[in-house]
């Protein structure tokens, strides 16, 4: 049975602005998008309610929920777990789509595939077998940590605008200063690899497991449905707003 979003995001009867009405009190009903759904913190915070899944190829959401649910319209299940509300920066781009918008962003296949992005850290180890340097730790291509364990030291350059930056760093197992070259301690992340992990890191996400859903669909409608009370409430599914027009 299908359980689609919008059939229980409830109505709201918003005040005609056009001026070519015959009643003032002329209403048009559209859906009330200020009502959103959301997981319930003990289940939000629990991750023994859902499965990681990593997002394959250019799957999407009604992709995963047919997957895991058998019917596509539980997609936004999906996109509740995982709080995505902007499906277009938060969803892995289609791979197409990816190439276009990159280079569209960076201008040339060139810039795009060797131009550098930043830095990342390798790991150093002294004689001791000890990490005293981390991997993966983002930098500048000046990166200089000022003091501690390593720090930059000297500069040589051929004559040209390349710049060879030197380091070292205290060995507590030899007691030495070691010294090495930049290209020892740093590693070039291009404009493409930046933007694909950026992509990659997208792909991983949870999903609920189905013998929670009707937990979800209880939820969901009890947070859809207007409460008495209110002089806008007309009925559970629907509101109406102020006519402004009957003071003007």
């Amino acid at each position: 049975m299908s359980k689609q979003y919008f059939r229980r995001v409830p109505n709201f009867d918003y005040v005609t602005r056009s001026n070519n009405i015959d009643n003032i009190s002329q209403y048009t009903q559209v859906k009330n998008l200020f009502k959103r759904g959301k997981l319930r913190p003990d289940i939000e915070d629990n991750l023994l309610f859902f499965d990681k899944y990593n997002i394959i190829g250019d799957e999407r959401p009604d992709n995963v929920a047919f997957k895991f649910y058998g019917d596509s319209t539980l997609d936004w299940v999906i996109l509740l777990s995982n709080n995505i509300l902007n499906l277009q920066s938060e969803w892995p781009l289609a791979q197409t789509e990816f190439e276009e918008i990159m280079l569209d962003k960076y201008g040339s296949y060139d810039n795009l595939y060797n131009g550098i992005k930043t830095y990342e850290t390798k790991e150093i180890r002294n004689s001791l077998n000890q990490i005293i340097l981390e991997k993966g730790i983002g930098i500048s291509n000046t990166w200089d940590t000022g003091g501690g364990f390593v720090r930059k030291v000297s500069t040589a350059s051929d004559g040209s605008t390349n710049v060879t930056y030197y380091y070292e760093y205290y060995d507590v197992g030899t007691s030495l200063i070691v010294e090495v070259f930049q290209d020892k301690l740093i590693t070039p992340i291009t404009n493409y690899e930046y933007e694909e992990r950026i992509e990659n890191n997208k792909r991983s996400i949870f999903v609920l497991k189905p013998r929670y859903l009707n937990v979800v669909f209880n939820d969901i409608d009890e947070i859809m449905t207007y409460k008495k009370g209110s002089k806008q409430y007309v009925s559970q599914t629907l509101k109406r707003g102020d006519n402004i027009r009957l003071y003007g």
